[in-house]
């Protein structure tokens, strides 16, 4: 759980205690404050998130197995290491978003069923594999034990978030009742990623080959997916702005016309919790608040605010 430059992690150790740290948020934005701003945020925040993600993914599983900490006292993972994780999750995703969703359309233009990239069949063909190899690899990992334990967990962190929001007990009795789905979570962020990147690449793509189109097959397929890769920064950018928007507006008629697939894949992504999961949830959301004794901070002035979800993290790295 995060609040504001505070990362707060609850694991549940073999002896059946749970183990609860704070962390500073890692954050790109304060490094550079000029990314801040409406439209450039959203990609910093993806890498922030990412990190944060990786480094708690990595903690929770030395707790489980109740190895050492090395000397950095954040668990196995070096900085290196670190980079590394993040740039080959990052790659392996735009590799599985990007290429191959470009390359199985290429194979239906070759089949006589697609146009050229510069026609609209072959983008709409694009965004039909991109949406279908998310969906896919969803529910492929779904039925991995491990990663169910995951989508439970981040039921839990829903739950208890909306309780904190609601001004309810936090307690897994109270907890429990709430839903499992929350619009603003990391699922719906890469929901809007995808469909604006399916949006603007039919758009896009079209107008910039008739500005520079090169001769040759492979590097005019090339000079596209290379287009595409980039647009990833801006379109990251759009999406988040537009999480921020609905989520903000849970009452607002178009803004739950914009969460409503966001919240319907949720379905997948969340499964109900059981009371020792919410009991985890609600150790790290109370650390985040600083309901401690030892940390005196002002809940009631933070259930203004968003209390922002960490699991979005794990999902997008989970994802790639």
């Amino acid at each position: 759980m995060r609040n504001t430059d505070k990362l707060a992690i609850a694991v549940r150790k073999c002896d059946g205690s749970i183990y609860v740290e704070t962390w500073p948020w890692f954050s790109l934005t304060d490094r550079f404050p000029w990314v801040k701003k409406p439209f450039l945020r959203g990609f910093p925040v993806l890498v922030e998130t990412l990190v944060n993600g990786i480094k708690a993914l990595n903690f929770s599983a030395v707790q489980a197995a109740e190895d050492a900490e090395d000397e950095e006292g954040e668990g196995g993972l070096k900085t290196w290491h670190l980079v590394l994780t993040l740039f080959l999750s990052v790659g392996l995703a735009l590799g599985l978003f990007v290429v191959v969703p470009h390359l199985f359309s290429l194979g239906m233009q070759y089949m006589g069923l697609g146009s050229d990239m510069d026609g609209i069949s072959f983008h709409v063909w694009d965004g039909f594999f991109k949406l279908a190899i998310f969906l896919g690899y969803i529910v492929a990992i779904s039925f991995v034990p491990d990663i169910r334990r995951v989508f439970q967990y981040h039921g839990a962190e829903h739950k208890v978030i909306w309780a904190h929001e609601k001004g309810e007990p936090l307690t897994p009795l109270s907890a429990k009742a709430f839903s499992r789905l929350h619009p603003r979570c990391g699922t719906t962020f890469l929901l809007f990623v995808l469909s604006l990147s399916i949006v603007l690449h039919t758009v896009l793509v079209p107008l910039l080959l008739q500005i520079y189109d090169p001769s040759g097959t492979v590097v005019r397929h090339l000079y596209i997916v290379g287009v595409k890769l980039l647009l990833m920064v801006p379109i990251s950018c759009m999406a988040y702005e537009l999480i921020k928007f609905a989520g903000a507006r849970p009452g607002n008629p178009l803004c739950r016309v914009l969460s409503g697939p966001g919240l319907v894949l949720q379905n997948l992504t969340t499964h109900e919790p059981d009371e020792t999961q919410l009991e985890v949830a609600l150790a790290a959301l109370e650390a985040a608040l600083g309901t401690s004794a030892e940390e005196a901070v002002a809940v009631e002035a933070f259930r203004n605010e968003d209390a922002e979800c960490l699991a979005q993290g794990a999902n997008v790295a989970g994802s790639a």
